[in-house]
């Protein structure tokens, strides 16, 4: 069940998604996820939207390998801050999110006024860096005695309500290079094809085909429906990473049996988190790595390369003996 992700060998080809505001599941925020993730052997992803610092989430995850997902400030200075010091503190990968430049109508939140920011929970990220400390400072705002004008400054610097264009992204990956010496680029929030063949183009490493599990745009493509054809397009030229909508291990395994080669978990964790802490994080994930790794038992998968497009319907062999097995059993329904 094991894998690669960056040249990294992993315990399975599963991650822990960036989820943003993590105190608002539990006062601890993202450590005790950092710290699983460590301890589980899997990717771990900070979102810029994280309510713990990059440096605390770094020392939480210690030599865990770990991604930075980052929303792009229309301040090219602060963009740089946050790069340069998610890669001084191990973050090997960046992934920027594209889908989220407005935060989408989610009428839950709405209705019972979930936007932690503004209510001085969140901005952990901006308010521990030296950029975003001057941003406040000329604006006059004491993060300390007014934390909701600071996190509704930070909120109001990130998720802004003015996209960037294709224009911005050599300039990003450019710098993204500078700093961390050539490490992988990614691009998080694609949908459709054009945008994947885009995006190769622009020189991404990689691709995370994902609808930000429903929460941008109501009634949009599902991602799993995106992803095959993403796959038919691009899958040759550049690295396809998978998320949303993942709760068990054959939604794992029809991911990668579609062509993605990792695949990020969101929901699941955060559940945990908000139950039992860190404990409950630790049981959900294992759980999920016991649930994939006797699906491959029971189907008949000795490793991860055997999973491919036959396993889900199409060109199956009747009749199979059970001696086949042991070349997988292209059981998934």
């Amino acid at each position: 069940m094991t894998g690669q992700l960056n040249s990294l060998p992993v315990s399975a080809p599963i991650g822990f998604a960036p989820i943003g505001v993590n105190k608002i599941y539990s006062p601890a925020g993202e450590i005790p996820v950092a710290r699983v993730a460590k301890e589980l052997n899997l990717p771990y992803c900070l979102s810029t939207a994280g309510s713990s610092s990059i440096e605390e989430v770094a020392a939480a995850n210690g030599q865990g390998p770990r991604f930075y997902q980052l929303y792009m400030p229309h301040d090219d200075e602060l963009t740089i801050s946050l790069l340069t010091r998610a890669f001084k503190n191990g973050f090997d990968v960046c992934i920027l999110t594209t889908d989220t430049w407005q935060l989408g109508w989610r009428h839950d939140d709405v209705a019972i006024g979930n936007y932690a920011f503004y209510r001085g929970v969140g901005a952990d990220l901006g308010l521990s860096d030296p950029v975003f400390q001057k941003r406040l400072a000329a604006a006059g705002i004491d993060p300390k005695k007014e934390p909701e004008k600071a996190g509704a400054m930070w909120i109001d610097s990130v998720w802004h309500g003015r996209a960037w264009s294709w224009d911005k992204i050599p300039w990003l990956i450019r710098t993204w290079k500078q700093i961390s010496g050539g490490k992988p680029f990614c691009l998080k929030g694609i949908q459709s094809v054009d945008d994947a063949k885009r995006a190769v183009e622009a020189g991404c490493d990689g691709l995370v085909v994902s609808n930000h599990a429903g929460r941008q745009v109501d009634g949009a493509i599902a991602s799993l429906d995106a992803l095959e054809n993403i796959v038919a397009a691009v899958g040759n030229e550049t690295y396809i990473m998978y998320d949303s909508g993942v709760r068990g291990g054959s939604d794992i395994a029809k991911a990668l049996a579609l062509g993605a080669k990792f695949v990020w978990i969101g929901r699941l964790w955060v559940w945990g988190l908000s139950i039992m802490g860190e404990s409950g994080v630790r049981h959900v994930m294992k759980s999920l790595l016991a649930d994939f790794d006797i699906l491959m038992n029971v189907s008949g998968f000795q490793n991860i390369e055997q999973i491919d497009r036959s396993v889900i319907g199409e060109n199956l062999t009747p009749n199979f003996k059970i001696g086949e097995l042991k070349s997988g059993a292209r059981v998934l329904p």
